[in-house]
């Protein structure tokens, strides 16, 4: 039987929340200086012990370009395939956004050029930092990935997202708001193609099962019955024939 697929209205919603923040993000960076605020942020992250360079550095990897492709491969093992199709489709759609839009709208260079002082930890000291590529590919597919996995692997899903974005600012490869506006943006994209390519509509899926369970366990009606109460018991049950007689005495006629 095909899976019945559906269109919801919360990616709607979540596609025009996270276009807003991102829009939000694009305004308050457009001058390219790092604010105090953020700079804060930065330096507090960015001077975090060099020992835990390894560990965030693969952290940091789970935002590469072909980490969609990775994920589809079990996705296509069992045949997701409307999940594959949006997987795949999150690469060619972030390059787009990511240099097409982003960039060419905002152009703050990378904390190597805009904080001195900044640590870089096998990062580039110089090019474009606004957005972190790494945040859209990361809260893409932690989008993308949610409608297909329980509540605890999709708060799994989520804090390894948030784990790849702070490793870009202890790395020193972007600044706070540069992952913000990363992250916006994959939400935005991930909400947006699985409007496209639609979700499985596991609710029509559980009450369908459940009324077949009703009518399946219902039992048939038994003529000349109408109104008793069966009451069924193990044939080992020593009460079954008194209980069985009790259910059917009937009051006695005075003549």
């Amino acid at each position: 039987m095909t899976p019945r697929v559906r269109r919801r209205r919360r990616d709607a919603a979540t596609a025009a929340v996270s276009l807003a923040v991102t829009a939000v993000c694009c305004g308050a960076v457009a001058s390219g200086r790092v604010g105090g605020t953020e700079l804060a942020v930065f330096r507090f992250v960015n001077g975090w012990p060099d020992a835990w360079q390894a560990p965030l550095y693969g952290f940091q990897l789970l935002g590469v370009l072909g980490m969609p492709l990775l994920v589809a491969v079990p996705a296509a093992v069992l045949r997701r395939w409307r999940l594959v199709l949006a997987l795949a489709a999150l690469v060619p759609v972030k390059l787009l956004v990511e240099h097409g839009v982003l960039k060419a709208l905002v152009q703050r260079e990378r904390p190597g050029t805009t904080i001195p002082g900044a640590v870089l930890r096998d990062v580039p000291s110089a090019g474009l930092s606004f957005p972190s590529g790494h945040a859209v590919v990361a809260f893409g597919v932690v989008v993308l990935l949610a409608p297909y996995l329980r509540r605890r692997w999709q708060a799994v899903v989520l804090a390894l997202a948030v784990l790849n974005g702070v490793a870009r600012v202890y790395l020193g490869g972007h600044a706070p708001l540069d992952v913000v506006g990363g992250a916006a943006a994959g939400v935005t994209i991930g909400a947006l193609l699985q409007l496209v390519v639609g979700v499985p509509d596991t609710a029509g899926a559980r009450s369908g099962s459940a009324r077949g369970d009703r009518v399946q366990g219902c039992p048939e009606p038994v003529p000349g019955l109408r109104g008793h109460r069966l009451q069924l018991r193990l044939p080992g049950d020593p009460h079954h024939h008194r209980r069985l007689q009790r259910g059917h005495q009937r009051p006695a006629v005075r003549e």
